[in-house]
């Protein structure tokens, strides 16, 4: 999968795994990563579906609809590319954090809902519920972040609601901040987020 690393700066902190939103790229989060923990590896992946001409991590067929079946198949995928690039890159596979944006937060919360040890912890910005109908992992005390918008119109508060019930049912410890706005990311929402990466993650 195209793909951008960083080397980190401190092997005592997690390595965050990116996920841009539609259309976006390797790129995108880069700065976001840099404000959540600047001694951190980093390693972005780029959705490998087009939507015309537009990255994306799995299939929709229409907004709000996710293609299942193709968002199992691509969760597959995902999940072994992290596995190869941790070896690739000396990275430890089980101290990796996630940070998704929208598109980005829906396939990690899909590789959450598939499998408890996908990550340590995910940082995720205006997700949507990924399936339903599906009997979650143990998550075990997982910590997760959400950051949604109280008018937010691609994905509305009921369905971060949803989201947050069904992770903290399977055991996660999940934080939501609301933001007054719509779908974008404010300075604000990453600035909880790193608040949220330090209480869960930082030495000391």
């Amino acid at each position: 999968m195209v793909h951008f690393y960083k080397e980190g700066r401190s092997q005592d902190v997690p390595t965050l795994v990116l996920f841009h939103g539609t259309g976006g790229t390797e790129h995108d989060l880069l700065p976001l990563a840099e404000l959540i923990s600047p001694e951190s590896a980093v390693l972005s992946v780029r959705g490998s579906v087009l939507e015309n001409s537009m990255p994306r991590f799995f299939r929709r067929l229409a907004e709000g609809i996710f293609d299942e079946e193709d968002l199992v198949r691509r969760t597959g995928e995902l999940r072994d590319f992290l596995d190869e690039a941790a070896a690739k890159y000396g990275l430890d596979r089980s101290n990796m954090i996630a940070v998704g944006y929208s598109n980005g937060a829906n396939i990690a919360a899909s590789l959450i809902f598939h499998e408890a040890v996908s990550f340590r912890g995910a940082a995720l910005h205006h997700p949507m519920v990924p399936r339903r109908g599906l009997k979650l992992p143990e998550l075990n005390g997982l910590p997760v972040f959400i950051g949604a918008g109280m008018n937010d119109r691609i994905c509305p508060p009921h369905e971060t609601e949803e989201l947050k019930s069904l992770l903290a049912e399977a055991g996660a410890d999940v934080g939501l901040h609301w933001e007054n706005y719509g779908h974008q990311l404010t300075g604000t929402e990453v600035e909880a987020a790193a608040a949220w990466f330090a209480k869960h993650f930082r030495q000391g």
